[in-house]
């Protein structure tokens, strides 16, 4: 989570969205910088705790703007990251190698394991269902469009560096589950189709 003063604007950090490279390219301009266990602060603890803090101390009230990835996507770059490739299976956060067919299944069973636990990019957006109060939410897909914004925002080419690749692997998901899995989640794919249908960046959060 990153505040930025002058160009108004609140960063999101939405886990395996790519956000931990475009952090690191952004802190030397925020002017409030999260890390550790508030990283990857949610829109709801942001609202809460955040937002009433800004506008108190310091009369502000920032844009807010996040990524967000393909929910089949995202999954499958957390199955990767959790792999025996990339860490040991000793780790309990490590998957020990199951399909991801396996995985997905564990992930949305009603008891995931640790290393399934992946969360809900919907969930981590919202305040409550259907209400997702981002003012420009880009889709993971359109680097283009999330450089241009900030570009014009920062008046600088931001240049994110590669961080916490995935190692190179087989991760195919079934028909079935993935229709399971679109089952399990269905706000996150409801979201993710709206910014996709809006070109890659939704912006019809208009209250501040």
């Amino acid at each position: 989570m990153l505040v930025f003063f002058k160009p108004n604007l609140a960063f999101l950090s939405v886990p395996k969205t790519g956000s931990t490279a475009y952090e690191l390219a952004l802190r030397p301009k925020a002017d409030v910088i999260f890390t550790k266990k508030v990283k990857h602060m949610t829109m709801g603890k942001y609202h809460a705790k955040l937002a009433p803090f800004l506008k108190d101390t310091y009369d502000l009230t920032p844009e807010r703007f996040a990524v967000m990835r393909d929910p089949v996507d995202h999954a499958r770059s957390w199955y990767k990251y959790r792999s025996p490739e990339r860490m040991s299976v000793d780790n309990p956060t490590c998957h020990g190698g199951v399909s991801f067919d396996e995985y997905i299944l564990d992930a949305i069973s009603d008891t995931p394991s640790r290393a399934a636990g992946i969360g809900s990019q919907a969930s981590f957006l919202s305040l409550e269902e259907g209400v997702v109060p981002v003012h420009h939410l880009f889709a993971y897909e359109r680097q283009d469009l999330l450089r241009a914004f900030l570009f014009g925002r920062f008046e600088d080419d931001i240049q994110p560096r590669k961080l916490n690749v995935s190692p190179q692997m087989e991760a195919d998901i079934s028909p079935s589950v993935e229709a399971k899995f679109r089952a399990a989640r269905p706000a996150d794919f409801a979201l993710y189709d709206r910014i996709r249908d809006a070109d890659g960046i939704l912006q019809d959060f208009q209250d501040t």
